[in-house]
C-alpha cells in the first residue's frame, strides 16, 4: 500500500477527516495569534535589541512558543503555565491526602482537579506576565512606548487572557480534534521556527561537506529517538483454559508490553517547566546583583551547569511520571481476573514485583538516554553547531516532536482500525476480527 493511497484513505472516512481539519484550523488561529505584538511595544525595536540571543533563556523559551517571546506577542508565555501548573498539581497528588483523594474519585475527581489545574495556570501566568513586562522594561525600555506602569498592567492581562485562550485551544483538539491539543501546540511552535534556523546554518557554514555531515548526524538522532520512543519489552502471558457450553476459552499466550519510554514526552516537558523557574524568579529583580548571579546558570542552557542540573531532572521525572502512567498491582490484579499468569511466577504479590522490576531494569537506561537526548543541544554547540540550529538535535524540541508525531499518527491509525477500514489494511475486516479474543 502506497503513502499516497494511505493518506486518500485517512480522507475517506468522514469522522476522521473532520477532525483533522479542525485540528488543522486551530493550529492555524495559534499561529495567526503568536504574531500579534502586546499592546505599548514597538516590534521592530524589539527585535532590534534581542537579536544573537538563541543560546539563552529567550531563545529556548521562544522556540516552544513559535517566536511569540521575541516578538512580544499575546501568546508569549504560550502553554508553559498550563504545563507547570499540571506538574504541582501531580505533585502534589502523590504527597497531599486531598489530592489523592481526587485522584481515586473517577469522573467527578478528574473534573475538580482539571479546575484546579486551571485555577492554578491563571495564577501563574499572572506571575509569570509580571516578570517578563519587567524584564522587558529593563532590558528593551526603547521598545516600550507607552508608561511602565500602564505597560505593566496591560501586559499582565492580555497575556493571561492569550495563555487561557492558548489552554482552551488546546483542550479543543483533545475533544474534537485529533492527538493531544497541548503537546501539537507545542509543537506547531517548535516547527515554525525550523526552516528559519536550518536556513541560517546553511548560510553561515562556508563548507557544504559540514553542513551535510550535520544532517546526517541530525537523522541517525531522529531514528535512535524513534527506536527509543518506539521500544517494548514483551512479557509473555499464558492463559488458563476455561470451558464454557461446548466453546473453550483461554489456553493461549499473549504479551504484556512495556515500553521503554512509558513516560513519553511528559518528563522532559516537566523538567523544562522547572528549568524555567529559576530565570523567572531572576526577571522580577533584574537590577539585583545577588539574585542575578544566583540565577545567572538557568538563563545560558548551554552552560555546564543547566546540562547536569537539567538531566538529573529529567531522569526524576522519567521515574515519577512512569510511577504515575504504570501501576503493576493493578495490571496484577487484572491479569489474575482474567485468568492469566505469568510463567514461572505466581500471581499476586510475587507478579506485581516481578513486573516492577522489569519496569526499574528498563526504565533506567530509557531515562538515561532520554535525558542524554535531553541536554545534546548544549553538546553539539561546542562543535560549531549555531544554537539556533542546534535546538533540533535533540533536547526538548526533536522529543517532542518525535513523541507528538507518532502519538498522532497512533491515533489515526486506531480510527482507521477500529472502522476496519479495507482501503487501509486490504483485508482490514478479516485481520481487524482475526485478532479478537
Amino acid at each position: 500500500m502506497s503513502l499516497i493511497e494511505n493518506f486518500r484513505n485517512i480522507f475517506k472516512i468522514e469522522d476522521l477527516r473532520n477532525r483533522i481539519i479542525y485540528t488543522i484550523g486551530i493550529l492555524m488561529v495559534y499561529r495567526m495569534g503568536s504574531y500579534i505584538t502586546l499592546p505599548g511595544v514597538d516590534a521592530s525595536a524589539l527585535l532590534a535589541s534581542t537579536a544573537g540571543a538563541n543560546n539563552s533563556l529567550l531563545g529556548l523559551f521562544d522556540m516552544f512558543v513559535g517566536g511569540a517571546f521575541s516578538r512580544a506577542g499575546v501568546f508569549a508565555l504560550g502553554i508553559m503555565p498550563y504545563i507547570t501548573a499540571s506538574i504541582i498539581i501531580q505533585l502534589m497528588g502523590a504527597v497531599v491526602p486531598y489530592f489523592q483523594k481526587l485522584q481515586r474519585e473517577g469522573e467527578e475527581g478528574r473534573r475538580k482537579i482539571t479546575r484546579l489545574t486551571r485555577y492554578g495556570t491563571v495564577a501563574i501566568t499572572a506571575l509569570q506576565a509580571i516578570a517578563f513586562s519587567i524584564n522587558l522594561i529593563a532590558t528593551s525600555p526603547q521598545a516600550i512606548v507607552i508608561g511602565q506602569f500602564g505597560f505593566t498592567i496591560s501586559s499582565v492581562i492580555v497575556l493571561t487572557a492569550g495563555t487561557v485562550f492558548v489552554m482552551w485551544l488546546g483542550e479543543r483538539i483533545s475533544d474534537r480534534g485529533i492527538g493531544n491539543g497541548i503537546s501539537l501546540i507545542i509543537m506547531i511552535g517548535i516547527i515554525a521556527i525550523l526552516p528559519a534556523n536550518l536556513i541560517n546554518e546553511v548560510t553561515t557554514k562556508a563548507n557544504v561537506i559540514i553542513v551535510v555531515i550535520e544532517i546526517a548526524v541530525l537523522i541517525l538522532i531522529i531514528v535512535a529517538v524513534v527506536l527509543l520512543t518506539q521500544g517494548t519489552r514483551k512479557i509473555p502471558v499464558q492463559y488458563a483454559k476455561r470451558v464454557v457450553g461446548r466453546k473453550v476459552y483461554g489456553g493461549t499466550t499473549q504479551y504484556l508490553p512495556l515500553r521503554v519510554n512509558a513516560a513519553g514526552v511528559m518528563p522532559i516537558i516537566f523538567a523544562q517547566s522547572i528549568m524555567f523557574i529559576p530565570s523567572t524568579i531572576g526577571s522580577f529583580f533584574p537590577e539585583n546583583e545577588t539574585i542575578q548571579l544566583l540565577t545567572s546558570w538557568s538563563v545560558d542552557y548551554s552552560g555546564l551547569l543547566y546540562s547536569i542540573v537539567f538531566f538529573l531532572i529529567c531522569v526524576f521525572f522519567t521515574f515519577f511520571y512512569t510511577a504515575i502512567a504504570i501501576n503493576p498491582k493493578e495490571m496484577a490484579d487484572t491479569m489474575k481476573r482474567q485468568g492469566g499468569f505469568i510463567p514461572g511466577v505466581r500471581p499476586g504479590k510475587s507478579t506485581v514485583e516481578f513486573i516492577d522490576n522489569i519496569l526499574t531494569k528498563i526504565t533506567l537506561p530509557g531515562s538515561l538516554f532520554l535525558s542524554f537526548v535531553a541536554i545534546l543541544p548544549a553538546i553539539v554547540i561546542n562543535f560549531g553547531v549555531t544554537p539556533g540550529f542546534a535546538l533540533f538535535y535533540g533536547g526538548t524540541s526533536l522529543l517532542i516532536i518525535v513523541g507528538v508525531a507518532l502519538d498522532t499518527l497512533q491515533q489515526i491509525e486506531s480510527h482507521l482500525m477500529m472502522r476496519h477500514y479495507d482501503g487501509f489494511m486490504k483485508t482490514g475486516k478479516i485481520k481487524g476480527r482475526s485478532r479478537r479474543m
